[in-house]
């Protein structure tokens, strides 16, 4: 049973995190928390927590995670405690044999002071990279970043006649593939992969080798926000360019009329093609098992007020001393970009996970 989207959803990380420490000791789960080494917006304690339900030897394990993109944790913790609160999904779950890890809040430093970067500035999801070798160079962001992040907030007239003239050159694709790909060489610049490992990576690959070293085969759902149309959960398939495992993702989520799982390798997906993303951890942690994962990407606004959110983010980033009200403003707006609060957008984000949830617990069994 799906509940009330007002007991699951919160307005805050630290209501978030309450939430899910609530329904997983609700659930009867032992709770381990890695702690962050600094506070929250509001001087709270924070910290990547994680619950699991099932035997420690069960070969089938789903990974149910949020809050990759700091954010975007306002939807991902909700889908999670509203599966902590499900009893039909956890009887089916354990029915089919499959233990699933609840990893709360992977980044929630950037949860917690509404930034969809972790406190190194970096994107998580472009961080799973082998920094002992060269790093993707990203040259269009290069000439972009100048006019990405200016010197002004809210941008000149001028800078938008600049950003203007680049997309009628290139195209919005053009612009958002260059934008949102990645890169690593503007530390202060939107969507940075950083030059090491962040803290939510290491906490990250502690968790997996500890909790995937018996399962032989692991699914992972990863939930975000910020890409496509209001309400609707694509289903972004998260794994190697490789056709069985693509066809298995295929198999488990796009049965029964579900929505298409895409790929960005076949450009079918709304995401850019990206590098370093966090899955590739799977295959260095836990190399015996057969994975088959997916991003779950819920739309709220359209792609341009979603990166104009961004780039606000990161002027102020720049400038911690700039007015009360602007920054007020620039922190609602990027909250406002990843996550709908309305009860109709969260009512079809706890349906669509909810499915998709009961598919991989089929898979995995299978």
């Amino acid at each position: 049973m799906i509940a009330p989207v007002g007991e699951v959803f919160s307005s805050s990380y630290a209501q978030a995190r309450g939430r899910f420490l609530a329904a997983a000791r609700g659930a009867g789960l032992q709770v381990e928390h890695k702690l962050h080494p600094l506070q929250g917006r509001e001087g709270e304690e924070l910290a990547m927590d994680v619950a699991r339900h099932g035997p420690a030897d069960a070969r089938g394990l789903l990974i149910l995670s949020s809050a990759c993109h700091g954010v975007e944790g306002f939807c991902g913790s909700g889908v999670q405690v509203a599966a902590l609160l499900d009893e039909g999904w956890r009887e089916h779950a354990a029915r089919r044999g499959v233990a699933v890890l609840y990893v709360h809040a992977l980044n929630p430093h950037g949860f917690s002071h509404l930034r969809r970067v972790t406190h190194e500035n970096v994107d998580l999801n472009r961080n799973f990279h082998d920094f002992s070798r060269p790093l993707p160079v990203n040259e269009a962001y290069r000439e972009l970043h100048p006019l990405l992040v200016p010197d002004e907030w809210p941008p000149t007239e001028s800078n938008k006649a600049a950003l203007g003239a680049y997309i009628a050159r290139n195209g919005q694709a053009a612009y958002m593939a260059a934008v949102s790909a990645g890169q690593h060489e503007f530390p202060g610049g939107l969507f940075f992969g950083g030059v090491e490992p962040t803290w939510s990576n290491r906490a990250l690959r502690e968790l997996l080798r500890a909790y995937g070293h018996l399962a032989g085969r692991i699914a992972w759902i990863d939930i975000h926000t910020g890409l496509g149309p209001s309400g609707v959960g694509e289903r972004i398939y998260a794994g190697r360019d490789d056709q069985a495992s693509i066809a298995r993702a295929r198999g488990w989520w796009a049965g029964n009329g579900a929505t298409p799982v895409t790929s960005i390798y076949d450009g079918s997906s709304t995401s850019a093609f990206l590098t370093g993303m966090m899955w590739s951890s799977i295959h260095d942690e836990c190399p015996h098992a057969e994975y088959t994962g997916m991003a779950l990407e819920y739309g709220t606004l359209p792609p341009a007020e979603v990166i104009e959110s961004l780039r606000g983010d990161h002027w102020l980033h720049l400038h911690p001393r700039a007015p009360e009200a602007l920054a007020a403003g620039i922190k609602d707006r990027v909250k406002q970009a990843f996550y709908t609060d309305t009860d109709e957008w969260k009512a079809q984000v706890l349906r669509q996970a909810r499915e998709a949830l009961f598919q991989a617990a089929d898979g995995l069994a299978a």
